[in-house]
């Protein structure tokens, strides 16, 4: 069963969809100009978008996903680089959620929650370069600074001064956001707008990231490419350098060769350039902090092992990722717990264009922050009055499930006497057995409103008519059903039933385009009937988003009957 999208989650995706907005088109910015803390400055951002708004919606559980939301959405950034970015992304949303929820919606809480959310970012950096490079980076990092600390003649131990000063510069960031965030929200609840003039860029080119809309997705190669990075570093750790350089080349050569965007950080002189930096420095430190004839040697080796280490990371998180984009995953993610973040995504993606029309240019904004989040965080309210007034009327549909011969109809037609029974006006067409003997000879489509029959299906003879399975279909009885179906004939019923949609409709004909139209243009609920084997494949072809489904093997008419009452006059 799957449920509607609930408030909570609409307003997730609307601030999710604003702090990606910004990721998309001041990331682009920063990072093409190579400014100093683009990612801090990035980060600010989506604390003050957080701590702001949290002063109008006060659900708990917001900030995770929103963060949730826009980390996903910056797959849609120019930018080739999203993995860590959406890590880190999701990492300061939860951590912010988590000291909010500790110290309350207090100045404490938002102070302290946006340091700590603001100093993931250099821990994350840390830990890539170790798990980038291994441990040895440490050894390097740890012996280079001591060689400073003796040729300086340092007295105190300064192996932890850079990493303290960064933190102190990052906790700074975060507390000048969350100053800001609170001052935006403040003045939300002191002045609030109904709507606001947004400040429109039209400097942004970027385009959304569809390279893979060709790909050919592969749950093999998915689990190939898990297997292909572990086994990496196992030759990494266990063999000699002759085998695992020519095997992991071999790896990424597959790569290249099935994935256009792997060697895309490779092919960078700044990859190459800090290739080189961390073999030589990586020699130089051995050299100078170890003794022996083949310290040069193994420090050479040490460098270039790490930077292969390095490669296998890069271009693995890359593949992996691509991978990952795979309808499968998506549909997987449907039938869990997190049923409704695709159903988020998808409001949010058709958010996303106006939201990134409305993100300021970066000087306005350096220039008059306060003002600037305000007029950009009022359109969260009004973007939310508009989602509730398009989605007043929500149309759901029920399907009714079951194995061949299972009663699916039987089932159906209960429901629609349990519906009769509650004054809910209900029509559309039945596909009644027609035997003889024990023999099922065919099948007649029965209106529900009026009861009239008409030949649909017989055991094929010589008609010369078209065929579905074993089945002749009669023109006359697909065209009466076509003619219940239209969404002009159905108006005065509430619900509007579809026995057996299956596989005719799968390949485009039978109901396939009444369904359509019932769904584009009609304000009915709709019951249809589908067999086990085909549950998957119908929700697909129709992306239905609200969707409950009944086992007729597990529930029986009345129940189900009032538990559809429910839903649609909920």
């Amino acid at each position: 069963m799957k449920g509607e999208l609930n408030e909570k989650w609409i307003k997730a995706s609307i601030i999710g969809t604003i702090w990606a907005a910004s990721e998309i088109v001041l990331g682009s910015f920063l990072h093409n100009l190579k400014i100093p803390f683009s990612g801090n400055i990035l980060t600010a951002i989506g604390i003050i978008i957080l701590i702001s708004i949290s002063y109008t919606w006060t659900e708990k559980g917001l900030f995770w996903r929103a963060g949730l939301i826009c980390a996903i959405m910056k797959t849609m950034s120019p930018s080739a680089v999203i993995f860590g970015p959406m890590i880190a992304i999701f990492s300061e949303a939860l951590l912010l959620e988590l000291f909010v929820r500790l110290l309350g919606r207090t100045f404490a809480g938002y102070i302290i929650g946006s340091m700590l959310a603001m100093s993931w970012n250099l821990f994350q950096k840390i830990g890539n370069y170790i798990i980038f490079y291994g441990s040895d980076i440490i050894q390097v990092y740890t012996n280079l600074l001591k060689l400073a600390q003796k040729q300086l003649n340092i007295q105190t131990d300064i192996v932890w001064l850079p990493i303290i000063i960064l933190l102190i510069v990052y906790s700074l960031f975060g507390l000048f956001a969350a100053v800001i965030g609170i001052k935006v929200g403040r003045k939300m609840l002191n002045q609030p707008v109904s709507s606001l003039p947004g400040i429109i860029n039209n400097s942004y080119t970027g385009k959304a990231n569809n390279q893979n809309e060709e790909f050919r997705y592969s749950l093999i190669w998915l689990f190939a490419n898990v297997l292909l990075i572990t086994g990496s570093f196992i030759l990494l750790n266990y063999t000699s350098w002759i085998i695992w350089s020519l095997t992991i080349t071999a790896i990424i050569t597959v790569w290249s060769l099935r994935y256009k965007r792997a060697l895309r950080q490779l092919s960078k002189p700044k990859f190459w350039i800090f290739f080189v930096f961390i073999t030589l420095i990586t020699a130089f430190v051995f050299t100078n902090a170890q003794t022996g004839k083949d310290v040069l040697k193994e420090g050479l080796l040490t460098g270039f092992q790490m930077n292969f280490r390095a490669v296998i990371m890069i271009v693995g998180f890359s593949v992996l990722g691509t991978e990952l984009y795979n309808p499968r995953i998506r549909d997987y993610f449907l039938r869990t717990s997190f049923k409704h973040l695709p159903l988020a995504l998808e409001l949010s993606a058709e958010s996303l264009p106006s939201f990134i029309a409305g993100i300021p240019d970066f000087k306005s904004l350096i220039r008059n922050p306060v003002s600037i989040f305000y007029q950009v965080i009022s359109r969260a309210n009004s973007r939310l009055s508009e989602i509730k007034s398009k989605t007043k009327f929500r149309q759901k549909v029920f399907i009714i499930s079951g194995a061949v011969n299972e009663g699916k109809t039987s089932f159906a037609k209960k429901l629609t006497e349990v519906f009769k029974k509650n004054n809910i006006a209900v029509g559309g067409i039945l596909l009644e057995r027609v035997m003889a003997g024990p023999q099922t000879i065919g099948y007649d489509l029965v209106d529900i409103e009026s009861n009239d029959k008409e030949i649909f299906l017989r055991l094929s003879g010589e008609t010369g008519y078209e065929r579905v399975g074993k089945y002749d279909i009669y023109p006359n009885g697909l065209e009466k059903g076509i003619r219940i179906l239209q969404p002009s004939g159905q108006t005065r019923n509430k619900i509007v039933v579809i026995d057996e949609v299956g596989k005719l409709e799968l390949s485009g004909k039978g109901w396939a385009g009444s369904l359509l139209e019932l769904i584009d243009a009609s304000e009915n609920h709709l019951l249809i009937t589908v067999r086990d084997s085909s549950i998957e494949a119908v929700i697909n072809k129709w992306n239905f988003n609200q969707y409950f489904e009944y086992k007729v093997s597990e529930c029986d008419p009345v129940t189900t009957g009032n538990s559809i009452i429910e839903q649609i006059n909920s």
